[in-house]
């Protein structure tokens, strides 16, 4: 608004606030000017007559323009908040909305203001003059809270239907403000959504698209019906239907079409029917924004999403790719970003497309802009596969190094973990880049990554004892030499005591008591975790102490024990104390502390039979008998004595779900006590395993530890190594376990046989691309001196680009390497090249969190299959590439359309038979339409129950999460055990998490997919019959499964 209605004493304010040298000058002006404006609008508001008031009314709102002035410098003018909302109620159109806004810029939300100008805003929506309409629309978007919408929604709706087309669009703005707000309060409009998106003016249909975005992320199933809609509004503005005021640049309403383009993709994702409807208008815009300015590189950005987003199609595909082409290779660094972007964007689904920019990627990746050289690495990573895993490693690695960013390198830490374990080409490059991550990151690396460093080298291979001991020998060198450092994590420095603990005996450089004096020095510099470090310290000593001869201990290690055993963490003063409770029976320490004992099962008396005696004698002298308290399985499914009367002086909670039939959440926290949980499981672990006589590792020798998330009763035994690049080793037969055990230890998975991602990897096959054992980088270093005539020359930047896109489809091979590049890349670990065995890694946290029942050995069938080998690309997963190198999985696995295919043994189908069963790697239905349908199946809305495979703590972080609970008995003569009802619930897809063989009891998965439904399950098997309680977030998701397992577990 224009300034020559205001007075000069205004002017003068913001003159003496610009002019103003300090702050505490300008808080001096803006104090003095509060008290005038307090004094002045109290003057005011003791007008004697009507006309001085209309008057006044002028001035009061040159004070509220300066009152807003106040506060947006920050201080409190609170006194005039008051005088706004009168304003509001002027009959003047400028003063109206001067109240507006001052109500807007200073009212906060909660503040009981807003309250007072419901009224206002309801009789100027109502209002015949549009103008008004149009002010109190603007005010409802900035004023509104939760708890006003349903007082002025209903003009609003009315609003949609007004002659002004001004007035509807302001009136769908405002709507998409109460979505914002809260969604539900517009669910019901979806026709009145419909009807403003074929509005005569553009403007109330663009406004409207931004709604109907929004929407269609929540529900996206429920608004498919407009994707032709949305296809002829984006052609007809393609083709300059539209106003020209709408053009920009001469591109015709470019913000409405990236609008429209992201709706489709939304809409088009998983959905080959609804994306074919697309192909042709998407391809034509594409070609039409090809103008060469910058609003047209933003349509085709958005176009590439699209079109990597939505159901492939091999044309749109390659032209999405030929824009991209001209963006990585542009000279400006903003296109040269979007290009890269975009790349990565291909490349996460189709790879091959990476091929043809091999020289583009290495440029982006040396450039000094450092935004670019981030966007880059994010693009390695995705193109990452075992063959090109050692040099993208490399490079991260080298940024990790050099970068600051607290975030970067958390993002940088995880993603070289990431790579290493699902693509190591061996255990001692594992190790070694897991050692250079610890040393760089430090507190940046999670926890479960050095346990899972700790449990390879314990297990090794499996394979070859000699390597295995090699190996092992090679870490307790590396970390060794560590020592020397000043400054270590603590991360790196419990897993460097572990290992020493463990295999320090390997070492050919130290005796055994040299080690523990090396590590008594170590114990007393400062650590972040200190009683944690420590004590893995004290255990590491206190093992090779017991490796000794004749049992003689050491002076230095003494002084240590007794340095800490008044220390006042309680962990480490007890693993001191008891170190020096068994140092006079040297026998009894060696027995503790066996020597290469991680692995080994221990034998757990459950019973306790070796108190036997002290309880008899207990009794003779007239003990009371213990009496076990017999309310422990009550009807509540909390476990506990409930028989004592407390005090609740909370208020009750109003229910939120109030349907009948279902019970509501508990206000009882989840880890307290549900039935299904571990004793003292589910709360918050220590940072890093105990080591040590005390520790979980298996008592005094000490084992890996358990990773988090493995099931209550899944003891962690002599396990074999299951790392590699494809996933879980199926090769590998599980150990035999002791009970407690989850359900299938000893069966197999579902379906008979293994995913395909969980087939045993046949190793990276041996090539020039520098993966696997004969990879370059573990070759001798080789001085450009001593070339011979015979050997190539080659431009480094080409080296480079072949290590980079090795693997990758349509990357052409590369060429011979010069020694030169191994600067760039940490040497191995291993001194010897025969230490090469491919590491087997855990695939998933999912599957290793399922115990036995995903590790249990393949089906006869499946072990046939594995030994066929056939070459499958890693990375060629492009949907429109040929069937007979793309092989079909079998019905009974699951697909991941986004995941590598793994370097395994599988099945080659002819194009005859591919041809027969059409390949949609987004949709189930293709692979499993010719199933006749089976009452054992279960399907709610018409969407199929299919397992879930959860550990038992996400079992119970989801069953909060499910508040609808429906509880039911079940009288059956069919199930009489665990098993029973395992393989029953089993058959109709529902994945049995964990069986409690001591209770009787099993908790269960399942779950539904577009949009995601998960079911938590819980049975107590009793005699002749079931207790079962169902927990979803959908009542009557809730109410047909229960009925459901009513049916078929009679």
């Amino acid at each position: 608004m224009s300034g020559s209605h205001l007075s000069k004493d205004f002017f003068e304010l913001v003159k003496s606030i610009g002019e103003s040298k300090s702050k505490q000058e300008e808080d001096r002006i803006i104090v003095s000017e509060v008290a005038q404006l307090k004094r002045k609008m109290t003057e005011l508001s003791q007008a004697s007559n009507s006309q001085a008031a209309q008057a006044n009314k002028k001035k009061q709102k040159e004070f509220l323009i300066r009152l807003m002035y106040v506060e947006m410098l920050g201080h409190d003018a609170s006194f005039g908040y008051i005088k706004a909302v009168e304003m509001t109620a002027s009959t003047n159109l400028i003063q109206k909305r001067v109240g507006y806004l001052t109500c807007s810029l200073t009212l906060s939300p909660t503040h009981e203001f807003r309250f007072m100008i419901i009224n206002q805003l309801q009789r100027d929506l109502q209002s015949a003059n549009h103008l008004e309409v149009c002010s109190a629309l603007m005010a409802v978007c900035k004023l509104v809270t939760t708890e006003m919408i349903p007082a002025v929604q209903p003009m609003i709706i009315e609003s949609l239907r007004h002659d002004i087309e001004l007035v509807r669009k302001k009136a769908v703005m405002a709507l998409h403000r109460f979505h914002q707000l809260n969604p539900d309060s517009v669910a019901g409009l979806g026709d009145s959504l419909r009807r403003t998106l074929c509005d005569r003016d553009p403007s109330v249909m663009g406004a409207a698209l931004c709604l109907l975005h929004d929407v269609a992320v929540i529900t996206p199933s429920a608004y498919k019906d407009l994707v032709p809609s949305y296809v002829s509004i984006l052609k007809q503005i393609t083709e300059h239907r539209l106003p020209r005021e709408f053009d920009y640049h001469r591109i015709p309403a470019p913000w409405i079409q990236i609008r429209l383009l992201k709706i489709l993709a939304l809409l088009g994702q998983a959905d080959q029917a609804t994306s074919e409807g697309m192909y042709e208008v998407l391809h034509d815009v594409m070609r039409r924004a090809d103008t060469g300015i910058n609003v047209g590189y933003a349509i085709i950005y958005e176009c590439v999403r699209t079109v990597t987003t939505i159901y492939p199609n091999s044309t749109l595909l390659d032209a999405a790719a030929a824009s991209i082409s001209r963006f990585i290779s542009s000279d400006n660094h903003n296109l040269k970003y979007l290009g890269v972007t975009g790349l990565a964007a291909i490349v996460k689904d189709h790879p091959r497309y990476a091929a043809a920019h091999q020289m583009a990627v290495i440029d982006c990746l040396e450039d000094p802009d450092e935004t670019l050289k981030r966007k880059t690495l994010d693009l390695l990573y995705r193109m990452t596969n075992p063959v090109n895993v050692e040099f993208i490693v490399a490079k991260l690695t080298t940024f990790l190094r050099e970068a600051t960013d607290v975030f970067l390198r958390t993002e940088l830490v995880s993603r070289i973990t990431q790579c290493a374990e699902r693509f190591a080409p061996s255990n001692a490059w594992y190790i070694q880049t897991m050692t250079n991550v610890f040393e760089l990151g430090g507190d940046l690396v999670k926890v479960e990554v050095a346990h899972n460093l700790m449990r390879l080298i314990a297990e090794g291979s499996g394979d070859d004892e000699d390597q295995d001991a090699e190996l092992r020998r090679d870490a307790v060198d590396t970390y060794l030499e560590l020592l020397e450092k000043p400054v270590l994590p603590d991360i790196l420095v419990c897993t460097m005591a572990w290992v020493l603990g463990e295999y320090g005996y390997l070492s050919e450089a130290m005796h055994v008591d040299e080690i523990a004096e090396r590590l008594c020095e170590l114990i007393d510099r400062p650590f972040d975790n200190e009683d944690v470090t420590r004590s893995y310290i004290v255990s590491a000593v206190t093992k090779l102490l017991a490796q000794l001869e004749g049992g003689t201990g050491l002076p230095v290690a003494e002084a240590m024990m007794h340095k800490y055993k008044t220390s006042r963490h309680i962990d480490l003063q007890q693993r001191c104390l008891e170190y020096l409770a068994l140092k006079p029976y040297p026998q009894l320490v060696a027995r503790t502390h066996p020597v290469d004992a991680s692995c080994e099962d221990l034998d757990v008396d459950v019973n306790l039979s070796f108190l036997q005696a002290f309880v008899d004698t207990a009794l003779a002298k007239g003990a009371p008998r213990y009496d076990p308290p017999d309310d422990l399985d009550d009807d509540d499914g909390f476990g506990g004595r409930r028989d004592h009367v407390q005090l609740n002086i909370e208020a009750y909670k109003k229910p939120e779900l109030p349907y009948s039939g279902v019970k509501l959440q508990s206000n009882d926290p989840l880890g307290a006590g549900v039935p299904w949980a571990p004793p003292g499981g589910g709360g918050p672990t220590s940072t890093y395993p105990a080591a040590g006589p005390a520790s979980t590792y298996g008592g005094a020798a000490g084992a890996p530890p358990v990773v988090a998330g493995a099931g209550w009763g899944s003891q962690q035994k002599s396990v074999r190594n299951v790392w590699g690049p494809t996933g879980i080793n199926a090769n590998e037969p599980p150990p035999q376990q002791h009970q407690p055990q989850p359900y299938g230890s000893n069966q197999p998975p579902y379906g008979g046989g293994y995913p395909q991602h969980q087939q045993p990897p046949q190793g990276p096959p041996p090539s020039q691309y520098g993966g696997g054992p004969s990879s370059t980088y573990h070759s001798e270093y080789r001085p450009d001196d001593e070339d011979t005539d015979d050997e190539p020359v080659v431009d480094e930047r080409a080296v480079m680009a072949a290590s980079l896109f090795g693997g990758v489809p349509g990357a052409a091979p590369p060429a011979a390497k010069r020694g030169s590049v191994k600067a760039d890349v940490p040497s191995s670990l291993s001194r010897k090249s025969t230490v090469k065995k491919t590491i087997k890694r855990k695939s998933a946290k999912a599957e290793s969190d399922q115990g036995g029942f995903l590790n249990a050995p393949p089906a006869p069938q499946q072990q046939q299959q594995q030994q066929q080998p056939a070459h499958v690309d890693l990375l060629d997963i492009s949907f429109d590439s040929n069937y007979a190198s793309n092989p079909l999985p079998s019905t009974n696995n699951y697909l991941d359309p986004f995941a590598p295919q793994p370097a395994a043994a599988a099945t080659v189908i002819s194009p005859s038979q591919a041809r027969e069963v059409p390949l949609d790697p987004f949709q189930m239905s293709g692979l499993i339409s010719s199933i006749v349908p089976d009452s054992t199946k279960f399907q709610h809305q018409g969407r199929a129950l299919e397992p879930w495979l959860i550990s038992t703590q996400e079992f119970g972080g989801r069953w909060g999460s499910c508040p609808c609970e429906v509880k039911s008995n079940v009288a059956t003569t069919t199930i009489r055990t665990l098993d029973d009802f395992c393989h029953r619930i089993h058959a109709s897809d529902i994945n049995p998490v964990e069986a409690i063989p001591q209770t009787s009891e099993v908790i269960a998965a399942g779950r539904v997919q577009n949009p995601e439904s998960v079911a938590l399950i819980h049975c107590k098997v009793r005699q002749g019959g079931l207790d079962l309680t169902v927990r979803t977030a959908d009542p009557a998701f809730s109410n047909s499964l229960s009925a459901f397992l009513g049916q078929i577990l009679k």
